[in-house]
């Protein structure tokens, strides 16, 4: 038997050292669509946006291939959401698919609706013509072979749509998860939450959570509920179903990390009567049970928070009720819900669909009423749903505020998060913003087998702060201990980070490792150098679409932005779909203020095998006007010559700067950013450029094709026969030459007033835009120290925290102890009580014994005797007697004689 042990053992020991664990063995792939829709006409909302942009960004973290837009439009919401199925199904078993929607949403008819921006919604009849079915997502997401689906939806908002008709109930409606799928509200089926300034309570309280580390889904909502229904005061309880059977972990949690001493877990395990009635308020919230608010009832039904209990409880059986009858979807199902809510938020849902059926509203005399899972409601819960919206913070309803949550069950909220600062507005359409991303702790890692995402600033600073300005594009991260470094570290990019070129010479060429990073990870190239989450091909085709629409005014071709526009267009920050070609060539970068890290450029397509072109850089020096841009001076150069010349079917060299265009492409060349030049004559191959008066507009190239109109494209060159010398330019001497037959080339057009205005207009528009730039770069500075003095408050906060965590946890070791201590005297003492009430009652019930037998013995031996002393008298009746003699009569006797009497005499 010991020889078995020890071999056992051995075995036991190789499968220790020598297999990994079994979630290592697997790969876990990521991917993620995040929406936020605000832009709405009856009503922008706030925050959808940038709840968008945090989530993402907290998601790009977790190791999440994040695609992520913000008002989108029915067509385009509706393309997006088909391109991550498409998605999802091509990425394997191995997938974890994460949705995450912010803006309006809406129930009708027991389906709930995602609200589009430019949904038109004047009546109850139009929500399932204008907004998108939920179910439209979730179903076909259900039917792939996924590890994991995680739907979140923060979109139960008050609404200002279907003004007429039957009103629509508030919120969204009650939903069952598929199997291996989790569906998470920010407020309870049937409730709405109140609207935030910055960002919702849900989002923060979310991003929280999944930043805390080594949390399993189902604990990570529940304290998602605990943090925001405290952050809004009770006005909003989130709400999820989870039917995922497999462990997920958005971070994972080092051997490095402190002690978890919080008591949360005894919020779920712990009965609610071994609370007092604040703690078991609490517990009951994070259940979020049926059973759990009504055990809280049953314990403490005089408490002031059982008002609060009851209005929960009623929002909940109502929801249960209402889709048990839509489920039914008969007209006996929806009688019996009216039967039990006429007045409920969805009697206007039943009353349209008995309507759909032809029947009365009212039932008949007999009906086969629905059996419900749930019992009637009680009278006292009845006038909390006795309307078409419910909302927790009603001032109707004067629920008593709920208690905060002790330390004990939740750590403290980070600082940064008690102040978290709004982010800078976008500069490209349906660009999701970009806060400042805030580090995890350094005992909170991604987990080692989730497969590496396409490569983000964000996610290779996972423990740095990272503060992006997206209109000069360029970024700032900063390390714990406050120092600077790459937003790219050496170890991503496979060298030295890039710097600025310096003054006069040529742009540096991308190194190898950063031409490695782009071509492993094409999908994303566009989202390596800037922290936004990638665009879906949609969105941005749209954009593109947008962007490509002809200008008020016609203008010269140019390869720069439009005077006006925003610095930084779409394509620099959008990503293009595998294999889609673009649909124009990136705008170059506007100039960053010193200091600055310069980054490829966002949205720039993946180099070919082979292309040996230069990457373009975020932070560049500042440059001086190119010809042939609208609203900038011409370059004065030295006198034009004669073009050199070429052999017949040649194609023209490049611009100087350019970069080879690909076969088809007819987008203007993209231009490297270089620092400013001098004038070059006699370049070979290369004509220089002539001198033209001020206000005069660019003429074309030599052999141009003359652009179309609306074209803003550069002309093509063809290939020219040789020319001789060009003389008699306006504006310029003439040579004397000898007469010559070769074609005189185009007049030069006159200045105007109008060119010279927008000249004016375009220099100013640059300087606003310079001083812009400077401002943002100065305030980066300051959120940068800002971000490293709150990184030190939350250190020394998250120690002291710890140490009264450490405090509270020994004083409670100590209580404990006590009442362990005192339990054990007064068990003692009930056992000492019961051991002499047992001794007592035994020698009660020996003596009453004893006490019987001696009665026994008694009664026995009295029987005995009177046995004896009558067979005594047998055997002396049975016994003859003598017979006496007689010698004479016998004297009689006579009584006394008293005085008086007659005897006497």
């Amino acid at each position: 038997m010991s020889l078995w042990r020890i071999v056992c053992g051995l075995f036991f020991a190789a499968a220790l050292l020598g297999g990994p664990p079994a979630h290592a063995q697997s790969s876990e792939k990521r991917i993620a669509l995040v929406i936020g829709n605000g832009a709405y006409p009856d009503g922008a909302l706030a925050t959808p946006a940038n709840d968008a942009g945090l989530i993402a960004q907290t998601l790009q973290a977790a190791g999440f291939d994040v695609v992520g837009a913000r008002d989108l439009d029915t067509a385009t919401l509706r393309s997006s959401l088909r391109e991550f199925l498409d998605k999802a199904a091509a990425s394997g078993p191995d997938t974890v698919a994460f949705v995450y929607y912010a803006g309006h949403g809406l129930q009708f008819e027991g389906e709930n609706y995602l609200v589009p921006v430019d949904a038109r919604i004047a009546r109850d009849a139009d929500v399932p013509l204008a907004a998108i079915r939920l179910t439209d997502l979730v179903r076909p997401l259900a039917t792939l072979p996924l590890k994991a689906r995680i739907v979140v939806l923060d979109a139960a908002r008050a609404n200002p749509f279907a003004r007429s008709g039957q009103p629509l109930a508030g919120g969204l409606a009650l939903m069952q998860p598929d199997p291996g799928s989790l569906i998470a509200f920010n407020a309870a089926p049937g409730t709405i939450a109140p609207e935030g300034k910055d960002y919702s309570a849900y989002a923060t309280a979310l991003s929280e959570m999944i930043k805390q580390g080594g949390l399993p889904l189902d604990d990570l909502f529940e304290r998602v509920r605990l943090r925001t229904s405290e952050l809004t005061g009770g006005a909003e309880v989130p709400w999820q179903a989870s039917k995922v059977q497999v462990p997920f972990l958005f971070f994972e949690r080092t051997n490095a990390a402190p002690l978890d001493q919080n008591r949360f877990v005894e919020l779920r395990d712990k009965p609610i009567r071994g609370f007092d009635a604040r703690d078991a308020y609490l517990a009951a919230l994070t259940r979020d049970t049926m059973r759990g608010y009504q055990d809280f009832l049953a314990a403490y039904p005089g408490d002031p928070l059982a008002k609060r209990v009851r209005a929960i409880l009623a929002a909940r059986r109502e929801a249960i009720v209402w889709r048990e009858s839509a489920v039914a979807d008969t007209p006996e199902a929806y009688w019996s819900y009216l039967g039990r809510y006429p007045r409920g938020p969805h009697a206007g849902d039943a009353r349209r669909r008995l309507a759909h059926f032809a029947v009365a509203y009212e039932p008949p005399a007999s009906f086969a009423a629905l059996s419900y899972d749930v019992p009637p409601p009680p009278p006292d819960e009845i006038v909390y749903v006795e309307r078409p919206v419910v909302y927790f913070a009603d001032p109707v309803y004067e629920l008593p505020p709920p208690p905060p949550v002790p330390v004990v069950f939740l750590p403290p909220r980070p600082v940064f998060y008690v102040d978290l600062a709004p982010p800078p507005p976008p500069v490209a359409e349906f660009v999701l913003p970009i806060p400042i991303y805030h580090p995890v702790p350094l005992w909170v890692e991604r987990p080692a087998y989730v497969v590496p995402p396409p490569v983000n600033v964000v996610n290779v600073n996972i423990h740095n702060t990272v503060v992006v300005n997206p209109a000069s594009q360029s970024v700032v991260v900063t390390s714990p201990q406050g120092q600077s470094l790459p937003p790219l570290p050496p170890t991503v990019t496979g060298g030295a980070p890039a710097a600025a070129p310096p003054a006069g010479g040529p742009a540096p060429a991308p190194s190898s490792g950063l031409q490695q990073m782009i071509q492993a990870h094409p999908v994303a190239s566009a989202a390596i150098a800037a922290t936004a989450a990638a665009l879906p091909a949609a969105a941005l085709l749209r954009a593109r679409q947008q962007q490509a629409q002809p200008p008020h005014a016609a203008a010269p071709a140019a390869t720069g932005p439009q005077p006006g526009a925003p610095q930084g267009s779409l394509a620099t920050i959008g990503q293009p779909r595998p294999g889609q070609p673009p649909a124009g060539g990136p705008a170059p970068s506007a100039a960053a203020p010193a200091g600055a890290k310069p980054l490829p450029a966002p949205g720039a397509l993946p180099a070919a095998p082979g292309n040996t072109a230069p990457a373009q850089h975020l932070a560049t020096p500042p440059q001086t006007p190119q010809t042939g841009r609208p609203g900038a001076p011409p370059v004065a150069t030295a006198p034009q010559t004669a073009p050199s010349q070429a052999p017949a079917g040649a194609k023209p060299l490049p611009a100087p700067g350019a970069l080879p265009a690909a076969p088809g492409n007819t987008a203007p060349a993209q231009h490297l950013t270089t620092p400013p030049q001098t004038p070059q004559t006699g370049r070979p191959g290369t004509p220089p450029v002539a001198t033209a008066p001020a206000g005069a507009k660019p003429l074309p190239a030599p052999a141009a094709l003359p652009a179309a109109p609306g074209n803003t494209a550069p002309a093509q060159h063809l290939a020219a026969p040789p020319q001789a010398p060009q003389t008699g330019r306006p504006g310029t001497p003439p040579l004397a030459t000898a007469p010559r037959t070769a074609p005189q080339p185009a007049q030069i057009p006159q200045p105007n007033a109008a060119d010279a205005a927008q000249r004016a207009a375009a220099q100013q528009a640059e300087r606003q835009r310079a001083q812009q730039a400077a401002t943002l770069q100065a305030q980066q500075q300051r959120a940068a120290q800002a971000a490293q003095q709150r990184a030190v408050q939350a250190q020394q906060q998250q120690r002291a925290a710890q140490a009264q965590q450490q405090q509270r946890a020994m004083q409670a070791q100590q209580q404990a102890q006590q009442r362990a201590a005192a339990q054990a005297s007064q068990l003692q003492q009930q056992r000492a009580a019961q051991a002499a009430q047992q001794r007592a009652m035994q020698a009660q019930q020996q003596q009453q014994q004893r006490a019987a037998q001696a009665a026994q013995q008694r009664a026995a031996q009295m029987q005995q005797q009177a046995a004896m002393q009558a067979q005594q008298r047998a055997q002396m009746m049975a016994r003859p007697r003598a017979p006496q003699p007689a010698h004479g009569p016998q004297p009689q006797h006579r009584p006394p004689c008293e005085p008086g009497k007659p005897q006497c005499r």
